[in-house]
């Protein structure tokens, strides 16, 4: 099983970069990022079950960390963890992921998801009524740039014609696609566009990776996030098939990172010793 780290690249704390080669360096396999454009001043309070942490309204935008983070690197996996498609055009983002991809040889993980906040979404003219809809096509529609040379779709929100757009991603046919969420219907949006489930650790998680197992008729990855540093919840993860855990990192200064760094790699020596 693989180990990763997650990381909010706020401009107040060690940058992108830094922190990648500091994860490629300690022998993580991959680093997520989060992604917020921005966050509505009337809901900094909306956050399940305390205030939100100003990490969410400081990031770097999304790519610009992915590339500074591929560039500090020659081995580490870089993915979006996760990216909020339904804020985004897809074209324009079928294009950085590309790029991303292109540039780094193929190490790119693209996470995606519709978010929670909903006057974030609706501030980028997405209803979020019809959000899930609104990312199925985005996704199906990048998919199709990505791997045709003149690209169409033709969806209720995403509509063009005969396009084309170069680089094509360096992984054929594209970066894996993580979906995330741990709502009731989020195995559906796997099962339709995704490949792999990206999910928050949560009570149930293993009787739902069963599920997920069960009604999927091709080869499909669990990578788990927010894990906690405990040998024995990685032993029930590896033995449900999961391929990768992370664990969300703090933002700050480089002590405040190699501190939580030192705490993951106690749990991960002790869950492998050898």
């Amino acid at each position: 099983m693989e180990f990763g780290v997650g990381y909010f690249p706020t401009f107040d704390g060690m940058k992108p970069g830094e922190v990648a080669r500091l994860a490629e360096e300690r022998g993580a396999d991959a680093i997520y990022f989060a992604e917020h454009t921005h966050i509505p001043a009337a809901e900094t309070d909306r956050f399940p079950g305390q205030p939100l942490p100003n990490k969410y309204w400081k990031t770097y935008d999304l790519f610009v960390s992915l590339t500074a983070a591929a560039a500090a690197t020659t081995r580490l996996r870089v993915a979006s963890g996760i990216c909020l498609v339904i804020e985004r055009d897809p074209i324009t983002t079928a294009k950085e992921v590309a790029s991303v991809d292109h540039l780094s040889g193929g190490r790119l993980e693209f996470g995606v998801g519709a978010g929670w906040n909903r006057t974030e979404m609706s501030n980028h003219g997405t209803d979020p009524r019809v959000r899930m809809r609104v990312l199925k096509e985005r996704v199906e529609a990048m998919k199709a740039i990505w791997t045709q040379d003149e690209a169409s779709y033709a969806g209720r929100y995403v509509n063009f014609e005969r396009i084309w757009s170069w680089p094509k991603p360096a992984q054929n046919p594209h970066p894996p696609v993580l979906v995330g969420g741990t709502g009731p219907t989020v195995l559906d949006r796997v099962l339709s566009f995704g490949d792999a489930w990206f999910p928050n650790y949560h009570d149930g998680i293993l009787d739902r990776i069963a599920e997920l197992r069960a009604r999927a008729e091709r080869p499909i990855e669990v990578q788990v996030m927010s894990v906690p540093a405990d040998p024995k919840i990685f032993e029930q993860l590896r033995d449900a098939g999961v391929r990768r855990v992370a664990r969300w990192f703090p933002s700050g200064p480089r002590s405040r990172v190699e501190k939580a760094f030192d705490q993951w790699e106690a749990a991960i020596a002790e869950y492998n010793p050898e």
